[in-house]
């Protein structure tokens, strides 16, 4: 293994339909009987941890580990009907790619999410594409996306051996948030415009490559492999 591919989940891999945001309103109601929208809140390259920190300031709920656990409960058991909805589906060229890098040989993948590993779980399952992923960074390990980093080098070296480092790690994401995710690291980045963010933001941001998708899957994995 000599290049490792750390993937954002919702934006970059998968659209929900908006599921992720539908579930965590629900959970509102269903686990401390608020009814109330969470629209406002920014969603967006953040981690689940920080929008429940947002959510509970502005409902006024206690920030405390047991009122965390509850509410990520009701909201992962809210996600498989919020998934299933017209909307959800995988992005251009994201089954080619990761089936291409998995048989390459010399490309390990792992995920580096805003997620918290139960939600990330039921999103990709959903579609399918769970098994790609034997390890990543989610947001049970902080609120604060760009310290994930670390923690997924971590994992990818507990499960391949390799100390992946510096320009063999490529951190693949659809906002700001994921190249200032993949500069903390020093590694390359990728940056999808099939999210919420156009190729005109992301450019100003300067990830190592600016993709509208990843449809060219031939082309992506010369550049995950170039020296």
């Amino acid at each position: 293994m000599k290049t490792l591919l750390l993937w954002d989940i919702d934006g970059t891999l998968i659209a929900s339909g908006g599921a992720g945001m539908k579930s965590m309103q629900t959970a509102l109601g269903t686990v401390f009987g608020i009814d109330g929208s969470v629209a406002d809140i920014e969603f967006s390259g953040r981690t689940d941890r920080w929008i429940v920190g947002q959510i509970f300031r502005k409902f006024g709920v206690p920030l405390t580990e047991e009122n965390i656990t509850r509410y990520f409960d009701g909201y992962v058991a809210g996600l498989p009907a919020t998934l299933a909805n017209p909307q959800a589906r995988v992005l251009p060229g994201v089954r080619e790619a990761l089936a291409a890098a998995a048989a390459h040989g010399a490309i390990a993948q792992g995920l580096l999410t805003g997620n918290m590993r139960r939600g990330a779980q039921a999103k990709l399952s959903h579609h399918g594409l769970w098994d790609h992923f034997p390890f990543g960074a989610f947001a049970d390990d902080s609120e604060l996306r760009n310290d994930l980093g670390p923690h997924a080098l971590r994992r990818a070296k507990e499960h391949h051996g390799v100390d992946f480092s510096g320009p063999s790690v490529w951190v693949i994401g659809d906002t700001p948030h994921d190249i200032a995710c993949g500069n903390a690291i020093g590694a390359r980045t990728l940056a999808v415009a099939t999210g919420s963010h156009p190729l005109e933001e992301l450019a100003r941001h300067k990830p190592t490559l600016l993709l509208e998708n990843l449809s060219d899957t031939a082309a992506l994995v010369r550049n995950f492999t170039a020296g």
